[in-house]
């Protein structure tokens, strides 16, 4: 899996982002301009000791995103999608992109992408969740529409036995 943030800018939503990626082996892309530096106190805080781990790649803008990623199946999660994302089927390899916390994908973006775009439903005129929330919520269905694949199904406690 991939998960891409379009010109993120909050430190920490992308430490917390970048958490949730390695505990479940997930690629993150950054497109720039980002709204900090990478090497900043709060995305390391949020990032815990897993930052180190993360497979990340930051890219100068979209563009350099889409030629890099020449045949990515890009799902788009914004507030202004007709569908929702548990009405599409996320394949192994897919890339579900977000954008910045303050205006999301720009409405151009969206519209060449249609039929991948999808949202995440919400009572009341709330104008959106917190993007790490976000990301969590649709990563983890399009890894349980493909099995978990890899991942420690099992927990285990530390000082006694489950029965």
């Amino acid at each position: 899996m991939n998960i891409v943030l379009y010109e993120p800018e909050m430190p920490a939503n992308t430490g917390n982002i970048g958490r949730t990626c390695v505990a479940t082996n997930t690629r993150l892309h950054l497109i720039e301009p980002l709204g900090f530096k990478l090497n900043e106190k709060a995305i390391r805080r949020a990032g815990l000791d897993y930052w180190p781990k993360l497979d990340v790649t930051v890219y100068s803008d979209y563009q350099e995103f889409l030629e890099k990623n020449p045949r990515a199946k890009i799902y788009m999660a914004t507030t202004k999608a007709p569908q929702v994302y548990t009405d599409v089927s996320y394949e192994p390899d897919c890339f579900i992109m977000f954008g910045p916390e303050s205006r999301g994908i720009p409405e151009e973006i969206l519209l060449e992408n249609q039929e991948t775009c999808v949202r995440i439903p919400m009572w009341g005129d709330i104008r959106s969740l917190n993007l790490s929330n976000s990301v969590a919520i649709v990563l983890y269905e399009a890894l349980r529409q493909n099995g978990f694949e890899h991942m420690q199904m099992e927990g285990k406690l530390t000082k006694y036995q489950w029965r």
